[in-house]
């Protein structure tokens, strides 16, 4: 029998006021995983207003409260995820095991970043004009933060986009991806088992342009924070625009990963491997563009070639399984449709180019298309890339910042002054030496350039973003 799941509005899961519902699929094999209730305005309405009175709750608790709370989800999900959530991420998101057991590793250390904000809430003091006067400023948490989540990293992203904001004092209403709302749903379990007040969390799964605008517009929201796509990013800004509520969006990238000559072609291979077959590609800090020195472009090409083809794309569960089925469909008719106009204008293919099976992609390379080209310029959130030859170092640069976007960049070389030059120039959020784009970490910016979003994620980065700063200024004059 196909489970069923709700909305999660004050601690209690229900059906939608309407009724309706949705069939959530394993990418995998097609499945109905579960069926969910389907949010509409009037579920946003109810999980906003019930968020409005937990945040009266949560944030008038001390930090060191908040600190424990959040400590003890991390506990919880330590010693609980791996039998409640495992599976979940595995059929739910088309996880494979590994990259399953590594979100639910991650998460704890999120919770537990988030936690120790709770206590660093700085304020600041400045002189004032007279000395009789005092002015200091204070940080308070901005209210009620909309949450949209993605699919890919559907615990771990979720985590790094609410734990930040909570521990601040917010409270959060999420809308997940329809693609993984039941992750999103048994994440706000773990924190109401650990104790969080039961309005300052609410979770309507639903249909993005029906439910997430329902929620972007909503006159009590006070913030939004997103993951995803550009476009979607940019219909939540203007929809934000209109009530000047604060946003954080973490948007798309075309991630270049720089090959300098002086480094190993074959560990460069590997490491380029790592950064864009990960997770079939759908990470938005994947290497899709790879730019290799020309003196090093053919070892480089070759060794590529043989990585790729050696990638093994068995079942799930099996740990030597690199990756596995795109999301859905339209996923895979993206990357099929960026293949085939780039081999049409004139780019080769080095690997690939094939479905595997189902939702299956095969890792694809594409040599020199077009700079006009979609696998060129779009982000591609598949198992697809682009290798294209670099004369010079600066034309490596140049070619590296012939994007419109701007999220993070790797560069491999054994030399510090080409390394550093490099990430001075890079126009990208993050720049990795030695390492390719797809780096994560708790207390860390993460963020871009241009349409790669606004604002940063993580640490104390986040809590700014959910905060307010309040200046207090006090007369307290000498004598009677």
């Amino acid at each position: 029998m196909t489970p069923s799941r709700g909305i999660l509005i004050n601690g209690i899961e229900g059906p939608a006021l309407s009724g309706d519902t949705f069939d959530v699929r394993a990418p995998e094999t097609g499945q109905v995983m579960a069926t969910v209730a389907a949010g509409q305005n009037e579920d946003i309405d109810r999980a906003v207003i019930a968020g409005v009175e937990g945040f009266k709750v949560w944030s008038r608790m001390a930090g060191r409260e908040r600190e424990r709370i959040l400590l003890r989800a991390a506990d919880l999900i330590e010693e609980q995820g791996l039998a409640r959530l495992l599976d979940l991420l595995i059929d739910e998101s088309g996880s494979t095991i590994t990259k399953a057991k590594h979100e639910i590793a991650y998460t704890p250390d999120l919770l537990r970043a988030a936690a120790g904000e709770a206590r660093r809430l700085m304020g600041d003091t400045f002189p004032n004009d007279r000395a009789d006067r005092l002015s200091f400023v204070v940080r308070e948490p901005v209210g009620v933060v909309g949450v949209l989540s993605p699919y890919n990293a559907p615990l771990s992203l979720l985590t790094k986009m609410t734990a930040f904001a909570l521990a601040a004092g917010n409270a959060v209403v999420i809308k997940p991806s329809e693609e993984t709302p039941v992750i999103a749903l048994e994440y706000g379990r773990f924190l109401l088992e650990a104790g969080l007040p039961a309005g300052a969390i609410g979770i309507v799964p639903g249909l993005g342009p029906s439910t997430g605008m329902a929620l972007v517009e909503h006159p009590l929201i006070d913030a939004l924070a997103l993951t995803g796509a550009t476009t979607t990013g940019r219909l939540v800004a203007m929809a934000a625009a209109k009530r000047l509520k604060r946003v954080q969006l973490e948007l798309g990238g075309k991630n270049a990963l720089v090959v300098l000559s002086d480094f190993d072609p074959d560990q460069a291979a590997q490491i380029a491997c790592s950064g864009i077959f990960t997770h079939a590609g759908q990470i938005c800090m994947a290497n899709s563009r790879i730019i290799v020195e020309a003196a090093a472009y053919d070892a480089f090409c070759s060794a590529f070639k043989a990585r790729a083809d050696a990638l093994f794309l068995g079942d799930l569960r099996d740990p030597n399984t690199i990756y596995g089925p795109l999301i859905n469909a339209r996923a895979l008719e993206k990357v099929v449709a960026q293949k085939d106009e780039a081999l049409s204008r004139g780019a080769g293919l080095l690997a690939g180019g094939c479905v595997v099976r189902g939702l299956v992609y095969a890792p694809t390379i594409l040599t020199e298309p077009d700079r006009a080209s979609a696998a060129w310029r779009d982000e591609s959130f598949g198992p697809i890339c682009s290798v294209v030859r670099a004369q010079t170092f600066q034309d490596a640069i140049s070619l590296a910042n012939d994007s419109d976007y701007g999220l993070s960049a790797g560069i491999l070389t054994h030399d510090v002054t080409k390394a550093f030059s490099a990430a001075r120039q890079i126009k990208a959020g993050s720049v990795h030496i030695g390492m390719h784009p797809f780096q994560s970490n708790a207390m860390a910016p993460i963020g871009g350039y241009r349409d790669s979003g606004i604002g940063r994620s993580g640490g104390k980065y986040s809590v700014e973003e959910f905060t307010e700063l309040k200046w207090i200024s006090l007369e307290a004059p000498d004598g009677p």
